[in-house]
């Protein structure tokens, strides 16, 4: 975390001085808005990964969740609460159905949640025909949002829904990890299966926790994009995922399971926000983001992989020189 927050500073205070208009509050909101879909996936997701698993299905959760409940609101006369309250429960149920599956299955997470990742997607490219919702109601169609400053300028500050939903993901996120007896299990969990379930925790009921929580998750952050947009697009939010694993495992996160912190998952998601938004700032193409992106995340796997392998030779040494 702490090298983290380093290299984040220097790209702020090189694109401070190279990329004009970055250094503002108002690309701070934008930040915080466009990233907060991505955000408030790996805030679910870090959960994920303590636990010892992965899921890969999270955009087909909160595209299946975004487009029910927006069908339910364009169809029918309700407001706010039925919006909230659809996205809620389909993304809890499929990130349930996630746990289950992972389970019962005894294999790889990753595997089990690709294939649902492809089942999801299908079903609900079958069933919508691929239409997009144009139609949106009003009230939702103008979002939810206010001017906290420059109201009489041509760039005011504005606080929307994507940016609470952000914040209030992370502190969500924490306060379960960090403040209540199952974020500690989680942990258990993630670090040793067998030892967890030796001490009498159960590996269902925590990865219906873990699960449960990224599907929680993933149905409100799919409802913030739709009114930029003005529209529901059922293929829109399907290969963000690299973006959110990326943002996850920047921050430290391990892939096998037992170590994360929302900290280095807030960081993680700092540094992929600079790196392409800096990217475009200072023109460079489209192409290039992605690549840089890859790039990122597989110098960070290598970094905590490198890592992991030096505490094990430094561990092996002074048993090494006992025997």
């Amino acid at each position: 975390e702490a090298r983290l927050l380093i290299v984040n500073v220097v790209i702020i205070v090189f694109l401070s001085v190279f990329a004009t208009g970055f250094f503002s509050l108002e690309n701070v909101f934008n930040l915080m808005t466009s990233y907060a879909f991505v955000g408030i996936l790996a805030a679910g997701l870090v959960v994920v990964l303590v636990a010892g698993s992965i899921d890969i299905s999270m955009t087909a959760t909160a595209t299946i969740a975004q487009y029910l409940a927006v069908t339910a609101v364009s169809n029918y006369d309700v407001g706010w609460a039925v919006l909230f309250g659809v996205a809620l429960g389909t993304g809890l149920l499929l990130g349930l159905l996630n746990a289950v599956l992972v389970t019962w299955l005894r294999i790889s997470s990753i595997i089990v949640t690709i294939a649902l990742l492809n089942v999801y997607y299908g079903l609900l490219m079958f069933f919508s025909k691929g239409d997009p919702i144009n139609f949106l109601p009003d009230w939702y169609a103008d979002g939810m949002s206010w001017v906290i400053a420059g109201e009489d300028t041509n760039n005011p500050l504005i606080l929307n829904m994507q940016i609470i939903g952000l914040v209030v993901a992370f502190i969500v996120a924490w306060f379960l990890l960090n403040r209540l007896s199952v974020g500690r299990q989680l942990r258990a969990l993630g670090g040793n299966v067998e030892a967890a379930k030796r001490v009498g925790f159960s590996e269902l009921r925590l990865n219906l926790v873990a699960y449960g929580f990224l599907g929680v998750m993933a149905g409100p952050a799919a409802l913030g994009g739709a009114p930029g947009s003005q529209s529901v697009v059922p293929n829109a939010l399907v290969g963000r995922e690299l973006d959110v694993l990326a943002a996850v495992v920047l921050g430290g996160a391990s892939l096998a399971g037992g170590s994360g912190t929302i900290l280095g998952t807030v960081l993680g998601l700092l540094l992929l926000a600079l790196l392409q938004n800096g990217l475009i700032l200072l023109g460079v193409s489209s192409f290039w983001i992605q690549f840089a992106t890859g790039f990122v995340f597989l110098g960070a796997v290598s970094t905590i992989a490198w890592d992991r392998k030096r505490q094990q030779r430094a561990l092996r040494r002074p048993i090494g020189a006992t025997a």
